[in-house]
């Protein structure tokens, strides 16, 4: 079952079996309780008939009817019986039809109580009907019988039958119908997707670059979801293919340098040995620097929210290890729901490398904020120490890799650099201005 039709289509064909078979089952149990209800009401009406038909005698004693009202009465084995008895069980009358056949003697009844049973006589299988009477003479005494009718139930079984086969059949035909009908639906519901996978295809062979068709809304989030994915998929070869060519290009020098220390047979040896470790030194920073330029993951679609707080604490909590020395005071100010959507190795190389900046020119006191723009569904991050701060005109200079501010502090002047691409991959920003404190105030933010 790893089709998604196909799944639907048994789903449905289960609740449908089930929803005709439980309708059949109800359909057939009201038709046989409405059957026998009819069967009671008729043999109560050949009771009538037959109390009607009856005589009496010169006493006013009931005398039983002589012409009887159905004349099934009268003939043997028709399947319409009779029989009238006193109130102690002794048979008073029967009718023709039980000529040979003993139907046996009922549970005699008060007079205008009934009771409706299924008997079985002589080898048949029959409905029957008491009721009680009260017979009342000239004399004004009361004379109490039981009439009893029964009704061979080979006529009602035949109208059961034929009703079961009637109706499993109109069902069965209607079960075909709807499962057609369900087949033919789901198909047409379910297009939209193979017309994604069609497109999808399209992409793999190259003859489309994104998923541009007209499908419904319930699959507008998916479809934009890939296509995020595809342009960001695209993206990164971009950036991987760029920073192979950043790679190439940069490497040239030190290789031309290299190349011509090689050829020039006059130098002095513990010369070249020195420009040759200095280029070999060069060469590894700028193979560092490119390979983590092209690991930025980047935003995507369905990455996981980094909770920024978290990150900023561990980072606080390394870097007052490594400048303990310096004994700097960390004020943070962090909002616990403020997240960042993307790679949280990426969130880790742009904080670790402002909050180090900050480490290194503060002269003891840091603040951090995180805090969330709930206007522009976003992220603020600002950082600022007390340090001696950075001019206006200063700030491109410091975005440049290998530029620093402080020569003689250690660094290789790339942490801001390598902060500001990988906030500007994210679509964010980051800005310049001065602290409160005294020193700078870096603020980043990110909006979604």
């Amino acid at each position: 079952m790893h089709s998604l039709h196909s799944r639907l289509l048994l789903a449905a064909s289960l609740v449908l079996a089930g929803f005709l078979g439980a309708t059949g089952l109800a359909l057939d149990k009201a038709f046989r309780v409405s059957a026998e209800a009819a069967m009671q009401d008729r043999l109560q009406s050949h009771i009538y008939a037959l109390l009607a038909a009856a005589d009496e005698d010169e006493d006013g004693r009931m005398i039983p009817a002589q012409e009887l009202p159905e004349p099934r009465f009268s003939k043997p084995d028709s399947g319409l019986y009779a029989i009238i008895t006193r109130h102690d069980g002794q048979l008073l009358w029967n009718s023709g039809s039980l000529t040979g056949r003993d139907m046996g003697v009922t549970v005699q009844q008060q007079p205008g109580e009934r009771s409706f049973s299924l008997l079985a006589r002589s080898g048949l299988q029959l409905y029957a009907l008491a009721f009680g009477v009260a017979w009342e003479d000239y004399a004004g005494t009361e004379s109490l019988y039981t009439f009893t009718v029964a009704e061979d139930t080979n006529v009602f079984q035949t109208k059961i039958d034929s009703f079961r086969s009637t109706l499993w059949r109109w069902l069965g035909g209607m079960a075909v119908v709807l499962l057609l009908a369900q087949g033919i639906i789901l198909r047409w519901g379910l297009r939209p997707l193979r017309i994604v996978t069609a497109d999808l295809q399209q992409i793999e062979k190259g003859r489309a670059d994104r998923l541009d068709g007209h499908y419904p809304k319930e699959l507008t989030g998916l479809t934009s979801s890939l296509n995020s994915l595809i342009e960001h998929s695209k993206a990164v070869q971009i950036r991987y293919r760029n920073s192979l060519d950043d790679l190439a290009h940069s490497l040239k020098t030190p290789l031309a340098i290299l190349q011509s220390s090689d050829s020039d047979s006059s130098s002095d040896p513990d010369a070249n040995h020195s420009l040759v470790r200095e280029q070999v030194e060069r060469m590894d920073a700028i193979i560092s620097h490119q390979l983590q330029r092209a690991a930025v993951s980047g935003r995507t679609t369905l990455a996981k929210p980094v909770p920024v707080g978290r990150v900023m604490e561990r980072l606080v909590r390394s870097l007052d290890k490594v400048y303990r020395e310096k004994q700097v005071t960390v004020d943070l100010e962090l909002d616990p729901s403020a997240t960042f959507t993307g790679d949280e190795a990426d969130l880790t190389e742009i904080l670790g490398n402002l909050l180090e900046n900050a480490y290194k020119y503060c002269n003891r006191a840091i603040r951090a904020r995180v805090s969330t723009d709930q206007q522009a569904d976003g992220v603020e991050i600002s950082i600022e120490d007390d340090g001696p701060g950075i001019a206006a005109e200063q700030v491109d200079t410091l975005l440049q890799r290998g530029k620093r501010m402080d020569e003689s502090i250690p660094g290789q002047g790339i942490g801001l650099s390598m902060a500001s691409e990988i906030i500007a991959v994210y679509g964010g920003q980051l800005t310049f201005s001065a602290s409160p404190l005294g020193g700078t105030l870096l603020r980043v933010s990110f909006h979604d």
